[in-house]
């Protein structure tokens, strides 16, 4: 009798910082996720064509969509898909739009990856 292999939790990663991509890329896979990188919102919303993720961590200033237009795009023709907001620039009241718009998480780099992971973690359980 085989036994059934459980998927990895599919974590989507948007940040047009190559750096931040690899580094939360790696630290993502070394903790159990099957994790998808992007360079952009645009490059993304193709990826979903084939694959929806089962979490979105999108970092809020990107040059061709931000992150949190990316999260309103994807709630206005009702992906739900949760979204955990990146930044590096914590601007005053921006937390508490990014929540009041839906996002799961909001965190402000450089952050501990363990936060990213139980965030990451919640959002899944409670999507």
């Amino acid at each position: 009798m085989c036994g059934m292999v459980e998927a990895l939790p599919r974590v989507a990663l948007v940040d047009d910082d190559a750096s931040v991509r690899k580094a939360l890329g790696r630290a993502l896979s070394a903790s159990s996720f099957e994790i998808t990188t992007f360079c952009s919102a645009t490059e993304f919303l193709k990826s979903l064509e084939v694959q929806s993720p089962q979490c979105l961590v999108v970092d809020i200033h990107m040059p061709d969509i931000t992150g949190l237009d990316l999260r309103n795009h994807l709630a206005r023709v009702r992906i739900n898909i949760p979204t955990i907001v990146i930044t590096a620039l914590n601007k005053p009241g921006l937390r508490e739009r990014c929540q009041s718009e839906g996002a799961a998480a909001f965190l402000v780099k450089p952050f501990d990856v363990r936060a990213l992971i139980a965030e990451i973690n919640s959002a899944i359980h409670q999507g």
